[in-house]
């Protein structure tokens, strides 16, 4: 055999191998289009443009809401507001979702309810919230971004914020009624219901 043939299909044989040990292109992930979610969650309330201030706030993390809008937990509520982590696979979350929603119902504009939805999957998510009846906004954390900033491992966790965007209160766990979370209110945030 010549040399040039030998070298010819040493190469080829060089170019097979590389492109059998060379990782695959990975295609980017298809980005999540929550517009064209259809879902029983609200949309996420407009903010004011004012920063959220106080001695402690939430990580300035923005997500999109799967009913329309977005939060932006480095902006202020403008109401007093519980931001409440929740996900689908989250057992307690369960019981505590429906009492999450009466209270928000019987709160109407004093006191605003917002969930986050936590490594999580959107129809999984939309589906648990329409068995739940809930129907309060929910912002979509999929990745569960602000879990890992908190240093979270279990939900639910539920952010007492006021209307400057000030964590006043966290509570871990969830809570038993909606007398439980209205005496947490009017303790945490001067609300009375």
């Amino acid at each position: 055999m010549p040399v040039r043939t030998i070298a010819v299909a040493g190469l080829l044989l060089t170019t097979v191998l590389a492109g059998c040990t060379a990782e695959p292109e990975q295609p980017d992930p298809p980005s999540l289009d929550l517009e064209r979610v259809d879902t029983v969650l609200e949309p996420c309330p407009e903010q004011p443009e004012q920063q959220a201030a106080g001695a402690q706030t939430l990580p300035a993390l923005a997500f999109d809401c799967l009913g329309g809008g977005t939060l932006d937990l480095g902006r202020a509520p403008g109401v007093p507001t519980l931001v409440n982590l929740w996900g689908s696979w989250c057992g307690p979350c369960r019981t505590e979702l429906p009492l999450l929603q009466e209270f928000a119902d019987a709160a109407g504009d004093q006191v605003r309810i917002v969930g986050v939805i936590s490594q999580d999957g959107v129809p999984q998510a939309d589906s648990f919230a329409a068995d739940a009846g809930v129907t309060f906004p929910g912002a979509f954390d999929g990745e569960g971004e602000l879990m890992t900033e908190l240093g979270l491992n279990a939900l639910p966790y539920t952010y007492f914020l006021d209307a400057d965007g000030a964590l006043v209160h966290t509570e871990v766990g969830d809570v038993a009624s909606v007398d439980e979370l209205r005496t947490l209110v009017a303790e945490h945030l001067g609300v009375q219901l």
